[in-house]
């Protein structure tokens, strides 16, 4: 018996004029994501996707083109104002909302979500370089 093809049809996502801007920042690669005021992402783009590899991904130059990246397809769209949350304690997190605000969308509000903490989890040893 042969398999079905594995069609997915595109969800349809209302853009406004005003949404979200998340940008997760780790210590290995950046992840610019805009969504509508729902959730509902319309458009990501992180090092990685833009041809970043290793050690590269993890830069403000790597962040700034993931932004741009980003920001075009959502200012097609219809984007103009979001407000940015901030994950993370990578590079480029500022050089990502300076090049989201840049390519013509205004940052209104920046928040920092960056998770803390209350004594949990025991982190991973120093490294002895």
């Amino acid at each position: 018996m042969a398999k079905k093809s594995a069609t997915s049809k595109k969800r349809n996502v209302k853009v406004d004029a005003i949404g979200q801007l998340h940008v997760h920042s780790s210590f290995n690669n950046i992840i610019v994501s805009l969504a509508n005021n729902e959730g509902q992402v319309i458009s990501w783009s992180s090092a990685g996707k833009m041809g970043f590899r290793g050690s590269k991904k993890n830069t403000p130059y790597a962040a700034q083109m993931a932004a741009e990246d980003c920001a075009k397809v959502a200012f097609d769209l219809g984007l103009r104002k979001v407000k940015a949350y901030v994950k993370g304690p990578g590079n480029g997190r500022e050089s990502a909302i300076r090049a989201i605000h840049g390519a013509g969308i205004e940052v209104t509000e920046i928040v920092d979500v960056t998770p803390l903490p209350h004594n949990g989890c025991r982190p991973p040893k120093r490294r002895r370089v």
